[in-house]
C-alpha cells in the first residue's frame, strides 16, 4: 500500500498546475508580445494605422493652400488665434459631450509639449512665412519633416529603425527638398527662419503626441491639447483682431474652418493613431508624400504652375516611403 501511495503522489506531483495567464511570469507572455514586453503589430492593425496615417498627411496638405486662402481676408496673428480657438471648442464640446476624464497628471508636460508644437508654434510660424513664401517653398519644411521627427522620436522614445530605413528617409528627403527648392527658383527668402523653426516645433510635437497615443485615444490627445490652448487663443484673438485686417469672404471663411477643423483637429486625430499603430518613424515617413500633394492642391486652388520634374520626383518619393514601410526595425 506504501508503493501504490508513493506512485500515486508522484503522478500527482508530475501534473502542471494551470495557473491563470495574468500569474505567469513576463519572460513566458514574452512570446505573444514581443522580447521588450510591446504588443506585437499584427498585419491587419499595421494595414489600418498605415491607412489612418495616410489620411493624417492627406489632410495635412491641404493646409497651406487652406492658409493662403484665410490669409485673403484675414490677418496672419488673428488667423493664428482664431484657429485655435475653433478647433479647440471643436475638441472641447467632443470631450464634455463623452464625458471624457481628465488625463492623468504624468500626460500633462506631453500635451503642452503636443499644444506648444503643433497647436501654437508650426501654424504661427508657418503663416507668417507665407505672407512672404509661396506654397512651393514653404513645402521644404515638409520636405525635411518626416526625416526630423524621426530623428525626435529616436532620442525621446528609444526608437531604433534600422539603417535601410535611415537611407530610404534621407534619399526621400533628398529628392523632395532638391524638388522644392529648384520649384522656388532655388533662392531663400527671409521666411526661412520661419519655416526652421516650425520644423523643430512640429517634430517635437508629432513624436510626443505619437508617444502618448500609446496609452490615450488619439482624438483625446490632440483633443486636450487644443483645450490646454483655449484660454491663450481667446487672449491672443482678442488682442490681435483689433489691429488687422479683418474679412470674411468665401475664401477666407473656408481657409480658416478648415484649418482649424479639418487640419488641425480631423488630421491630427487620425495622425496620431496611425502613429500609436505602426510607430512614430514608419508614420513620419508618409509625410514625404505631403509636399507634392500640396503642391498638387495649389494648382487647383491657388492657380500655382508645376515643372515637369513633379512626376519623377512624386515616382522617387514613393519608392522611398515603400522602402521606409518595408524596412525593420
Amino acid at each position: 500500500m506504501r508503493a501504490q501511495d508513493s506512485a500515486t503522489e508522484r503522478r500527482r506531483i508530475a501534473v502542471p498546475s494551470r495557473t491563470p495567464a495574468a500569474d505567469r511570469p513576463a519572460a513566458a507572455r514574452a512570446t505573444r508580445t514581443g522580447t521588450a514586453g510591446a504588443p506585437r503589430v499584427v498585419p491587419s492593425s499595421r494595414r489600418v494605422g498605415t491607412l489612418q496615417a495616410a489620411l493624417g498627411v492627406t489632410a495635412f496638405s491641404l493646409t497651406f493652400p487652406a492658409t493662403a486662402w484665410g490669409l485673403e481676408g484675414i490677418g496672419p496673428w488673428s488667423f493664428v488665434a482664431l484657429r485655435c480657438v475653433l478647433s479647440a471648442l471643436v475638441a472641447g464640446g467632443c470631450l464634455l459631450a463623452l464625458r471624457v476624464p481628465l488625463p492623468r497628471r504624468a500626460d500633462w508636460p506631453g500635451l503642452a509639449v503636443v499644444a506648444g508644437g503643433t497647436v501654437v508654434g508650426f501654424p504661427l510660424l508657418t503663416t507668417l512665412a507665407l505672407q512672404t513664401s509661396s506654397t512651393a517653398h514653404a513645402a521644404v519644411v515638409v520636405g525635411l519633416l518626416p526625416l526630423t521627427t524621426a530623428v525626435f522620436s529616436v532620442l525621446r522614445t528609444g526608437a531604433r529603425p534600422s539603417r535601410a530605413f535611415w537611407a530610404a528617409a534621407l534619399a526621400g528627403a533628398a529628392a523632395v527638398v532638391a524638388f522644392t527648392v529648384q520649384q522656388s527658383g532655388g533662392a531663400l527668402t527671409t521666411a526661412d527662419l520661419y519655416l526652421f523653426g516650425a520644423l523643430v516645433v512640429c517634430a517635437a510635437g508629432y513624436t510626443e503626441g505619437g508617444r502618448l497615443a500609446r496609452h490615450m485615444p488619439g482624438w483625446q490627445v490632440i483633443g486636450w491639447a487644443l483645450v490646454l490652448c483655449l484660454p491663450l487663443g481667446v487672449l491672443w484673438a482678442a488682442l490681435a483682431l483689433p489691429h488687422e485686417a479683418f474679412r470674411l469672404t468665401g475664401h477666407s471663411t473656408a481657409g480658416l474652418l478648415y484649418s482649424a477643423i479639418g487640419s488641425q483637429f480631423l488630421g491630427l486625430l487620425v495622425w496620431y493613431r496611425g502613429m500609436a499603430a505602426i510607430g512614430i518613424p514608419k508614420a513620419s515617413q508618409l509625410q514625404l508624400a505631403q509636399p507634392l500633394l500640396t503642391l498638387v492642391w495649389s494648382v487647383f486652388l491657388l492657380g500655382e504652375t508645376l515643372t515637369p520634374a513633379a512626376p519623377l520626383t512624386a515616382a522617387a518619393v514613393l519608392v522611398c516611403i515603400a522602402a521606409t514601410q518595408r524596412a525593420r526595425g
